[in-house]
């Protein structure tokens, strides 16, 4: 479900953050499904608890999941779902890329590479 590299330039909680965003948004995990508890994904991961809670937080903060009192941490039942054209150029990239041997942060670079600012300016 995620993997961090703990010598990477990104925080942990960050790495965990992104992932579980990604797989939220392209529906691998559906609205409803429940995430692994704090302290399961911290032992899996072999990081601290707090570093988890700091990744499920942030998702929470952005409205992709919800926290229950001894239910979990659930995902939303209508995330912000990214179109249909986009999951497939996504799919395509990925797919190019792993074709010419390029790792993620490569396939990242080219696709940022790509935007202009004047596209679509950040809120």
């Amino acid at each position: 479900m995620v993997a961090i590299d703990l010598s990477g330039a990104s925080p942990p909680s960050d790495q965990i953050a992104g992932q579980l965003r990604a797989q939220i948004m392209t529906g691998r995990l559906a609205p409803g499904e429940r995430l692994p508890t704090v302290r399961q994904l911290a032992r899996d991961l072999g990081v601290a608890t707090g570093t988890v809670a700091k990744a499920y937080r942030l998702l929470e903060t952005e409205g992709l999941v919800h926290a229950r009192a001894r239910a979990g941490t659930i995902i939303n039942a209508s995330p912000r779902a990214l179109p249909a054209d986009v999951l497939t150029a996504a799919r395509a990239l990925h797919d190019t890329a792993i074709r010419h041997g390029l790792d993620r942060e490569q396939a990242i670079a080219a696709l940022t590479g790509m935007w202009d600012p004047q596209d679509h300016p950040a809120p």
